[in-house]
């Protein structure tokens, strides 16, 4: 039952893959400034700016949710597609980050961007940390739902006679054991000073085990169902719940793990 079910799925994720290359475009070149002012308590004084950078397949838009959430909050907000929508390498992905990284401190004028990541783009950011020098331009790294070991949702592809990962390379680098995530996790997990938050679910269809989704060496790891139980989320639905924005909205201010159980 569960390969059926993890078949599905993935057939369900690489067919989305398929239709959405034939229509995305890239990053915007130059970064879009948020339209709305600091409100709320939590922009704080010189807050820095936060770069929402997506998954595989996310187009840009699938994230406004998630950005319209943190300019209520008071903070400048940009969304960061992946080049290609992040079938390529990760590597490449991450130089790319890097150069709009420096875009958005230029457009801004801050020292320093935190970094809310969903899925792959949390594997792009961290590269971007630990292989790039990012560290001494991030000030917190969140990643949402990110398959920091990798997923055997990916080695699955292999399993069920589609090749290697039908050829994405993004996934191949994915799966577990790749020589990708042999690098990225060689030594510390958590570089410099950056304040590290990662963030998974139970219920994740795509990041299995889900506990390869928490990194090591002094990072806050939140499971959503140890603070609430009865709290059904999904991969897609990280970027979207209101419990999960409370962890990402306390990661940063800085403050102590406290999920609103009941956020919508």
């Amino acid at each position: 039952m569960l390969l059926r079910k993890t078949a599905l799925v993935l057939a369900l994720a690489t067919a989305a893959l398929l239709a959405s290359t034939a229509t995305a475009t890239a990053a915007p070149a130059e970064p879009a400034p948020a339209t709305a002012a600091p409100t709320t308590p939590f922009a704080a004084a010189a807050a820095n700016p936060v770069i929402v950078v997506g998954g595989l397949s996310g187009v840009a838009v699938a994230y406004e949710p998630i950005a319209a959430r943190l300019r209520a909050d008071g903070y400048r907000t940009f969304i960061y597609q992946l080049p290609g929508l992040g079938l390529g390498d990760i590597p490449t992905s991450a130089r790319a980050f890097a150069s709009y990284v420096n875009q958005v401190r230029a457009s801004t004028g801050a020292a320093s961007v935190d970094v809310v990541a969903h899925s792959e783009g949390g594997l792009v950011s961290r590269y971007y940390l630990k292989r790039l020098g990012g560290t001494a331009t991030v000030g917190r790294y969140v990643s949402l739902g990110t398959p920091q070991y990798g997923t055997y949702v990916a080695n699955i592809v292999a399993f069920l006679g589609l090749g290697s990962c039908a050829g994405v390379v993004a996934c191949q680098q994915m799966s577990i054991g790749s020589a990708f995530l042999a690098d990225l996790n060689a030594g510390d997990d958590t570089p410099g000073a950056v304040r590290y938050t990662t963030i998974r679910t139970v219920q994740d269809e795509l990041v299995r085990p889900t506990g390869n989704a928490a990194v090591n060496d002094g990072a806050t790891n939140v499971l959503i169902q140890a603070y609430c139980p009865l709290r059904v989320v999904g991969h897609l639905g990280l970027v979207l719940d209101g419990t999960a924005y409370t962890i990402v909205r306390g990661a940063l201010v800085d403050g102590p793990v406290r999920p609103n159980c009941l956020a919508l």
